[in-house]
């Protein structure tokens, strides 16, 4: 039990933690006819020094004459960011293309796949979603998952001598033009009580 002024562990607290690097997946989906996530056909690659979740909301302040200070109910929320960061070990074509924005083009040299740039974000460049898996200590998943991801960062990698080449892959969430555009579509599924 926690103890005021000293620790606040209290008999739950190794069910809150998350622990370890989780895994990065792409299009993630829920089978609600077979109770099932499609986790290992959606992994993405192996990553080495972590992930980044940023979800920000962002904030207007009402001035008003008189008042100098920020003042309860004139804060308006004005949009949202939110982005997954993931440093990747593995580097696939598909990750790359991603990376790049890219296009196929054709190789003479049949020994590769050959990606070239592409002038124009189409409609496929943006994924149905990326996500990211963690677990508690008590090996419940926490799912965040965001729609029309991304990704906005480019490619880049530095080889050095006896470490592998890790690259980072920011992916944004984007709104639907269908959407009413006030809001993004991520979705954070955190696990219920184990009781």
């Amino acid at each position: 039990m926690g103890k005021a002024g000293k620790s606040g562990i209290t008999t739950d607290t190794p069910k809150n933690i998350m622990f370890g690097a989780g895994t990065i997946h792409k299009n993630l989906k829920y089978d609600s006819e077979n109770k099932n996530w499609n986790f290992e056909e959606s992994i993405m690659g192996a990553t080495q020094g972590g992930s980044k979740i940023s979800i920000k909301p962002e904030f207007t302040d009402i001035e008003v004459d008189g008042a100098l200070v920020a003042v309860k109910g004139l804060k308006v929320k004005t949009g949202e960011t939110a982005s997954m960061e993931f440093n990747f070990l593995e580097i696939t074509k598909d990750v790359m293309k991603m990376a790049l924005v890219g296009t196929d083009g054709v190789s003479e040299d049949t020994n590769f796949d050959l990606i070239e740039s592409t002038a124009f974000i189409t409609e496929g460049e943006y994924l149905e979603n990326v996500a990211f898996v963690g677990q508690t200590l008590d090996g419940r998943n926490i799912i965040v998952i965001m729609d029309n991801a991304l990704c906005t960062s480019g490619f880049e990698s530095e080889g050095k001598n006896k470490e592998a080449g890790v690259f980072t892959c920011t992916f944004e969430c984007h709104a639907d033009l269908t959407s009413d555009m006030d809001t993004l579509p991520y979705h954070i599924y955190f696990p219920k009580s184990a009781e």
